[in-house]
């Protein structure tokens, strides 16, 4: 009788283990990536006219984190190729993310937990990836890769200028192409190794972020527990960075991490995701000084599409904070940077986005200033800085 019961726990177990392995990835980024529900927006003809010329591009997703082929077109989530191209994006930043930290907030996040050790194991990523977070984003990059061998006529991944300039050209015979860039959110992924700069670099990653949610050895987060500057690993890494052409990412990084970079930085940076103080004053958005100084040395500002960021996150809250950025730091400094699959909640996904061009055209922006905002000044700036 006791091993019948033991063989019967144990089969249970194994089902249960089972079941959260099929099941499990899916339930857990319905839950964080969602999409209020609404009624299908009315796009008036001459929005619809306008952005079916546009080509769009978005500076911040975090799409790769989940199980899913990007490929495919998904009931979950923000984004993915057939989105892309319903919402006639001829650019992605596709971001991976390496280590989520217990208790999540804006304010104060240690760096001594890590939520995604969990969901690597149970979305059945390889060991490797189990406890190295280099590993892990070397893993996601893969994963594009994969995609983009899959189907080069539909997804392509640019590295150089020359690459994009083919990508651009190609698109006019081929609008479905989406050509997309690797980024990383923190530069925790090195794990305090600059070589591994030059590895991340060789896998197709062109932009670094120096934090995410917490302190690292490069320096402070502006969600971390000292919020300090550059390190003089940092230092060392933004060096290296800069080297190899790769674009830094100042969304997350704390106040002093932002001044020590502009104070030593030779080439633009953006912050691909965030918000205006104007608008939304919390612990998400840089000073309007920072930002400016950002500008100033031809860097961008990515607005992100959710409630941390614009605190109004419906299309119309998101314009609104777009005009803001645009009146602090200039039309040729703004973007688009949603924060897709960042689990966030959002009121459109990316095969909405003709309702961004409905409300920009009502809330009084030019036809010009809704090209670059949606895409020219994204195109311009990596036609500039990519190696």
């Amino acid at each position: 009788m006791l091993r019948k019961i033991l063989w019967g726990t144990a089969g249970l177990v194994t089902l249960a283990a089972g079941a959260a392995l099929v099941w499990g990835p899916g339930y857990l980024e319905s839950g964080l990536n969602r999409v209020v529900p609404h009624e299908p927006y009315t796009i008036s003809a001459g929005a619809r006219a306008l952005h079916d010329t546009l080509a769009l591009a978005d500076l911040h997703s975090d799409t790769l984190l989940w199980d899913r082929d990007v490929l495919d077109r998904a009931s979950r989530g923000h984004v993915d190729v057939p989105r892309l191209q319903e919402g006639n994006v001829a650019i992605q930043v596709f971001s991976v993310v390496t280590k989520v930290p217990s208790g999540l907030n804006y304010d104060n996040n240690a760096a001594d937990s890590d939520q995604l050790t969990m969901g690597a194991v149970l979305q059945m990523w390889p060991p490797r990836t189990w406890a190295s977070l280099y590993e892990r984003a070397l893993f996601q990059s893969h994963k594009l890769h994969v995609a983009e061998d899959a189907a080069p006529d539909q997804l392509r991944i640019v590295r150089t200028r020359a690459d994009l300039e083919r990508a651009i050209s190609d698109q006019a015979g081929n609008p479905r192409l989406v050509a997309a860039l690797l980024a990383i959110e923190g530069a925790h992924a090195l794990e305090g190794k600059l070589e591994n700069i030059q590895g991340l670099y060789d896998a197709g990653f062109r932009m670094i972020g120096i934090t995410h949610f917490f302190d690292n050895e490069l320096g402070g987060s502006m969600h971390g527990i000292g919020k300090g500057g550059l390190t003089e690993f940092g230092r060392a890494a933004v060096r290296e960075m800069e080297r190899l052409n790769i674009t830094i990412d100042l969304a997350h990084a704390s106040p002093a991490v932002v001044d020590d970079v502009l104070a030593m930085a030779t080439r633009p940076v953006v912050v691909s995701h965030t918000g205006v103080q104007a608008v939304c004053s919390n612990n998400r958005n840089l000073s309007d000084d920072r930002m400016k100084r950002i500008a100033e040395g031809g860097g961008l500002i990515g607005i992100g599409y959710w409630q941390g960021a614009v605190c109004d996150f419906t299309p119309a809250g998101v314009v609104k904070a777009l005009r803001a950025a645009i009146t602090l730091v200039g039309i040729e400094h703004v973007a688009l940077g949603s924060d897709y699959d960042g689990a966030t909640e959002v009121h459109f996904d990316t095969a909405e986005l003709a309702i961004l061009t409905e409300e920009m055209l009502a809330q009084g922006l030019t036809e010009d200033e809704i090209r670059k905002v949606s895409g020219e000044n994204v195109r311009n700036f990596l036609l500039k800085n990519l190696p």
